[in-house]
């Protein structure tokens, strides 16, 4: 008696799915219904991408600036390791961190942008479903490490300030390694069970993603089963990653504040010069990230274009602005870019 119900309900599921249009689909170009992602088995073998809904006469040219901030964001990165790699004198642990930061910033915008310019430009909606597991488990394991190095930088910083005379015993070079390996293997083995929790899904019903790349949150929506253990582990991982890291960074700060104050206005002047450029990369990290979040859990419009552009420039924004933000406010990375563009300043510094 249950399987003949159930046979009934998937009959009737299929009945209204085959004949009625689905309401308000991200895209007017993915109307109807389509099962044609997955082998008969329930099990997906590739995801169609969305560009910009309701723009797809646009997004041919709305590409192009797209294109020319990823340019600029793999550019200013390189120009950042090239020019830490080269000046001995910025062989410092905070420096360091900032190469680390640039390396992981090219790729996560290389992990995206390829297959979005394909989409805009050449209609390449199409992904297969190991290259989608794949390309989400980069963007998440990216996005964890960013992460962890920015909580080592306040660290840095905290130990620069608060205890100036153990900084360079405490973070001596093979220590400065060691933290950047564990970044990787956190991120790594954090977002790792990512991939594997959507691989035994299967996929029934549609399989057309609201993005234009792949994000767990996205993918594990469209399984026809049971999702508690991804909604779980999600939530686990962002409390441990992102909300631990995040809290650890305004406890660190918290205490560079209290010593700060206590220090003449001279010394305080420099100590917030040298913390602006990671309170400004903390920022530029953590609010898209947040906002994004926030929209996708209540924005419940399922025409609505915000989440599509935040989801669309969020994975580009740290990547373009961290290099400026460092290039403006580091005298020493400033100077250099100035020598390396053979360009001479008479402006003193403040």
């Amino acid at each position: 008696m249950e399987e003949m119900r159930c046979g009934i309900l998937d009959d009737l599921t299929m009945l209204i799915f085959t004949f009625q249009p689905l309401p308000a689909r991200p895209s007017s170009q993915f109307r109807f219904f389509t099962m044609v992602g997955t082998n008969g088995n329930g099990n997906a073998t590739y995801f169609i991408l969305i560009g910009l809904p309701g723009l797809e006469e646009a997004q041919f040219w709305l590409a192009f600036p797209l294109c020319s901030l990823y340019i600029i964001a793999v550019l200013g990165n390189l120009t950042i390791i090239y020019i830490v790699r080269t000046e001995h004198s910025l062989h410092e642990p905070m420096y360091i961190f900032l190469c680390m930061l640039s390396g992981l910033d090219i790729l996560i915008s290389t992990s995206s942008m390829p297959k979005m310019m394909a989409i805009f430009w050449f209609n390449s909606t199409t992904i297969q479903f190991d290259a989608c597991l794949l390309q989400m488990f980069a963007i998440h394991s990216l996005s964890g490490m960013e992460s962890t190095v920015l909580l080592a930088m306040a660290f840095d910083r905290y130990v620069a300030i608060c205890h100036p005379l153990r900084h360079s015993s405490v973070l001596t070079l093979p220590r400065v390694v060691k933290i950047g390996m564990a970044a990787v293997v956190r991120g790594a083995a954090l977002m790792a069970p990512l991939p594997v929790f959507i691989k035994r899904l299967p996929f029934c019903h549609s399989n057309i993603l609201s993005h234009s790349y792949c994000l767990h949150q996205d993918v594990m929506k469209l399984a026809c089963a049971d999702i508690h253990v991804n909604v779980i582990y999600g939530l686990i991982v962002i409390i441990s990653a992102i909300g631990l890291d995040s809290l650890l960074i305004s406890f660190s700060y918290l205490l560079i504040l209290k010593t700060v104050l206590g220090l003449t206005r001279e010394a305080q002047a420099k100590a917030f010069g040298t913390c602006a450029s990671h309170v400004c990369a903390v920022f530029i990290f953590y609010v898209p990230f947040i906002g994004l979040s926030m929209v996708h859990r209540f924005d419940k419009r399922q025409d609505s274009l915000l989440p599509v552009i935040m989801a669309n420039t969020y994975l580009l924004i740290p990547p373009v602005l961290n290099p400026i933000v460092y290039g403006v406010k580091t005298k020493e990375i400033r100077q250099r870019i100035l020598r390396l563009l053979h360009v001479t300043t008479h402006t003193s510094d403040p």
